[in-house]
């Protein structure tokens, strides 16, 4: 919000939340009741175009969203080198608004207007017409309308709700109150209705003039630069009528210089263009990729989780993560076809804690195909090609936060190890932090727990430490009470009245299993995907292994899977304490550190312990 928020500054829809879209319902269902009864040379192809035309904006904005936040997470030609919180996230969610705006007022005017319906395709003079209303006009008028909007009065009631985002990503272009945006469509509406009313308008001149206008918007906000030199070098005048994202993230790091829209010829008239423009747009220019210390390796896990990146949509990946999108199956779908054909590992995310620097890198690869025999060769590949990539970029520890890497995989990592015997970089699978975690969950004063999960390198680890201290183990299980007795040199035993009020359950725990356990029976899962929670009455479940992070780890907008906000789970976390300690050994195969040792590390450096899952 703004500082002090003046009139109209909530959209009139706000109250209906996601359901919003439902003020387009009447008009594209007048349009579609009007194609179809109507002949042929009756049709009024504009009117029919309007939502195909907003799903075309909602689907560019979406593009420089994912390249943006790629491209800066990468850093190559990164303009301002700070940090995304969830507060931005939170203020810039409703980005789409202005486009169901746009959406009604041109379904009104065609409604209204005789000379708006029935346009042509192409018009020469129309779109000649409206580039030349826009450079004249509507550029002069924004200068000195974005002149006034920063004054105190104005500033604190309307345009410092823009400004509160200091980092820019391009849907920040469209965060506005509700009657600043009221303000600029009455100025980009010259082109459109000067052309409507003078006749000379046309399908190209309408949407492509909306378009250019998005395209600008997204461009100038999206803080990597991406203009070439030699752009202005082979015809210099352009640096006049075309801005570039250093340009306007100026402004927003400065705020009195730099007010043009996309044509900086009046900050030069008016002498309002930052003096230091020419200079940072060089710098960006030749700014190159970031070398992370740590590297985070993850990888996808159900058909919905790529809309949850944070490279995906962001309002999605600042929550935990929820299947609410099962309706884009279609494209997940063909995406994890196209993986099989073609996908190599990218960048999701950066993040700076002290003096490290932190990226989250993805395989693409989803859950389902870890279990296909024929893939695990690929999987393998792609993981020993990201080690080596992450050792080539100079990293100090890379974090093998995936799942299902034990013995039918790689050995929990031990095999890159055993492959590349002179690695510098530290490979760290977790599992002693996870162990540490689920431990220190466990509330005082327990003399015994059930155990029932998937039985790993974890599962053992944290069995044998319950028995050294004392603590009594049982299972569901014969088999499980064999193998862990042999493995873990427990004393596990079966359990025949479920009595137990602590479960360490893992994957493979069912909903009928966890009907039988008593009312205030605590779940703690050791795996990274938590139960399915069927107890959510009369029960407490935690969190999967994981970690509150510090205030100090910055840019930390996303949740990592079913996680709250800045909740890091404990594959990630290892790898970062793991570089802050500098420990010089690998944790992999069936190495285990000392798990108090690891503990105490993780506090000592502020991550603190995540409480129960609600």
């Amino acid at each position: 919000m703004a500082t002090t928020p003046g009139l109209l500054t909530d959209w009139p829809w706000k109250p209906l939340g996601s359901f919003k879209y439902i003020i387009l319902g009447p008009w594209a269902m007048q349009s579609m009741y009007a194609f179809a009864t109507k002949g042929k040379n009756e049709r009024d192809y504009t009117n029919l175009l309007i939502i195909p035309f907003l799903l075309w904006r909602a689907l560019h904005n979406q593009i420089w969203i994912s390249i943006s936040r790629h491209r800066t997470a990468k850093g190559n030609n990164r303009i301002v080198d700070r940090s995304i919180e969830f507060d931005q996230v939170d203020r810039e969610s409703n980005w789409d608004d202005q486009i169901l705006l746009t959406g009604i007022l041109i379904y009104f005017f065609n409604s209204i207007l005789e000379s708006a319906k029935f346009l042509p395709t192409w018009r020469t003079d129309g779109v000649i017409f409206t580039i030349l209303l826009h450079i004249g006009p509507v550029e002069y008028l924004y200068y000195w309308l974005h002149r006034a909007l920063h004054h105190h009065y104005l500033y604190s009631r309307y345009h410092s709700h823009h400004h509160s985002s200091i980092v820019t990503q391009p849907i920040t272009s469209v965060i506005h109150p509700f009657a600043e945006h009221i303000s600029y469509f009455m100025l980009f509406a010259i082109p459109i209705l000067g052309t409507i009313l003078a006749g000379t308008a046309s399908l190209a001149s309408l949407f492509g003039y909306i378009t250019y206008i998005d395209l600008m918007n997204n461009m100038g906000h999206c803080n990597f630069e991406l203009v070439p030199s030699w752009v202005f070098t082979i015809f210099p005048p352009l640096k006049y009528l075309m801005y570039t994202p250093t340009f306007h993230s100026l402004h927003h790091t400065r705020f009195r210089t730099n007010y043009s829209l996309f044509m900086p010829f009046y900050d030069y008239i008016h002498g309002t263009m930052d003096k230091t423009t020419d200079a940072l747009y060089e710098t960006s220019l030749k700014r190159i990729e970031d070398s992370p210390d740590v590297v985070y390796l993850t990888h996808l896990t159900t058909l919905e989780s790529i809309f949850h990146l944070q490279v995906g949509f962001a309002s999605f990946a600042s929550r935990p993560y929820s299947s609410e999108l099962w309706y884009m199956w279609p494209i997940t779908f063909w995406s994890m076809v196209l993986n099989f054909v073609h996908g190599r590992t990218f960048i999701v995310e950066r993040n700076f804690f002290d003096k490290l620097k932190l990226q989250s890198w993805a395989i693409p690869r989803y859950s389902i195909q870890y279990s296909l025999k024929w893939q695990k060769q690929v999987i393998n590949g792609l993981i020993e090609e990201a080690i080596l990539e992450a050792e080539a970029r100079g990293a100090k520890v890379l974090s093998l936060g995936l799942l299902n890497q034990g013995e039918g995989l790689n050995k929990n990592g031990e095999r890159y190890i055993e492959k590349h015997q002179k690695l510098n970089i530290k490979v760290v699978d977790g599992s002693s932090l996870a162990v540490a975690i689920v431990l220190n969950s466990i509330p005082k004063g327990t003399t015994e727990i059930l155990f029932r999960g998937s039985l790993s390198k974890i599962s053992y680890a944290i069995v044998s430490s319950l028995c050294q201290k004392g603590i009594k183990i049982a299972t569901f299980y014969e088999h499980e009470r064999l193998r862990l007795s042999a493995v873990a040199q427990s004393n596990a035993v079966l359990s025949k009245s479920y009595a137990e009020k602590v479960w360490i359950v893992g994957d493979g725990v069912t909903e009928e299993e966890q009907l039988k356990a008593p009312k205030g029976t605590l779940f703690i899962p050791f795996a990274q995907f938590p139960p399915k929670r069927v107890r959510v009455n009369d029960a407490l479940y935690c969190h999967t292994p994981s970690m509150i992070a510090p205030d100090s780890l910055h840019n930390l907008n996303s949740c990592e899977n079913w996680l709250p906000r800045r909740v890091m789970s404990a594959w990630r976390v290892a790898g970062i304490v793991h570089a802050l300690e500098g420990w010089n050994v690998h944790e992999c195969g069936d190495t285990m550190f000392d798990v108090n040792k690891v503990w105490e590390a993780a506090l000592k450096h502020g991550f603190r312990p995540s409480t129960i899952s609600k």
